[in-house]
């Protein structure tokens, strides 16, 4: 098949969403396909350029990718760097070429990439793709929204609240608690508060990357997370950060936190978060895959902290390790993905 995978954008997670589509597109030539791995905001080439053979040259067309640096891209120069200095999301012959393909491998991590508008134009323009459609991706992605839908379908998640930027709150958090972006992820802009003084520096912190941000009560304990392949959930994953909690650098940088998949946990916690994962997912109507993260307490009380409809596919990610629990090596589960997305398709067809 001809594949584009759409990497970059304009979200915190720019970099990362790089080294996940570079995986990919790795993994999907390896497995014989066609494949042009294209940053959606920069694009390539100029409008109006002939694309007619660009999947017969698509190593040499496919945008270069370095590592992923320990701290959040500088969106501002990223968007200056632009030749052709359009505000548009989508660069230069980028809808073009994605037409041209026979299905897009979303590789876009955060907001931009996330929050289903690029689903939604990929609807539009007749444009295949993986992953869940433009509801599910809008309702994960909005962390106040999605605790208010999961909560409601009998999802347990930590109490929190939303605020927004400039609107004094009415509510007070209790100590400690977490700060962190409505929309973001990657742990960017998060932060844990033990008084009013690291509350104040926190919300600071969270407003910086956006407008709206959720407050929400502290779980001490262990963390998880799990993977769901069309409504079937993957075995879990325990987390654990060798010095502090799973930020930015932690996620991504080697070494920094001992994963152990399948987690050590009882066939009943491990059946319960599962159900919950699915559950999850259901709720949200992600209908593909998606990854789900939990915090269990010194009590046993899980707690789901939120969706991802595209998790991370580095080096370093849960999913393929997940994946690779049951006998699915990386090439196979970005196959698998296709496939799954694929048959979403041909069942409207």
């Amino acid at each position: 098949m001809d594949i584009v995978v759409l990497a970059g954008g304009l979200s915190s997670e720019r970099d990362v969403s790089f080294v996940t589509g570079s995986n990919v597109a790795k993994a999907l030539r390896e497995n014989g396909h066609r494949v042009i791995l294209m940053d959606v905001f920069m694009g390539r080439g100029t409008e109006g350029e002939d694309i007619t053979d660009w999947f017969a040259r698509s190593e040499e067309v496919s945008t270069q990718v370095g590592a992923i640096s320990e701290t959040a891209p500088d969106l501002a120069a990223v968007k200056a760097s632009r030749e052709d200095k359009s505000d548009c999301f989508f660069g230069p012959n980028v809808i073009e070429i994605c037409r041209k393909a026979d299905i897009v491998f979303m590789a876009l991590h955060g907001e931009n990439g996330e929050n289903g508008k690029v689903q939604a134009a990929f609807d539009l323009f007749g444009i295949r793709y993986t992953g869940s459609d433009y509801l599910g991706s809008a309702l994960a992605m909005d962390k106040s929204l999605a605790k208010k839908v999961l909560t409601a379908g009998g999802v347990n998640m930590p109490r929190g609240f939303a605020i927004k930027k400039g609107i004094p709150s009415k509510q007070l958090p209790d100590f400690p608690c977490v700060v962190k972006p409505c929309c973001g992820g990657s742990s960017i802009g998060v932060s844990i508060a033990n008084n009013q003084k690291e509350y104040d520096k926190a919300l600071e912190e969270a407003f910086r990357w956006e407008n709206n941000i959720v407050v929400e009560q502290y779980i001490r304990g262990r963390e998880f997370s799990v993977g769901v392949l069309q409504g079937k959930a993957l075995p879990v994953i325990e987390i654990a950060p060798v010095e502090g909690f799973y930020d930015y650098k932690n996620k991504y940088k080697a070494g920094s936190a001992v994963e152990t998949c399948p987690a050590e946990l009882s066939q009943a916690q491990t059946a319960q978060m599962q159900a919950q994962a699915e559950l999850a997912a259901s709720v949200l109507g992600l209908d593909t895959y998606a990854r789900m993260d939990f915090l269990m307490d010194e009590d046993g009380r899980m707690y789901c902290l939120e969706a991802n409809t595209l998790p991370g596919m580095t080096p370093t990610s849960l999913i393929p390790q997940e994946a690779a629990a049951v006998g699915l090596n990386y090439n196979e589960l970005c196959e698998q993905l296709i496939r799954i997305s694929m048959e979403k398709y041909a069942k409207r067809a």
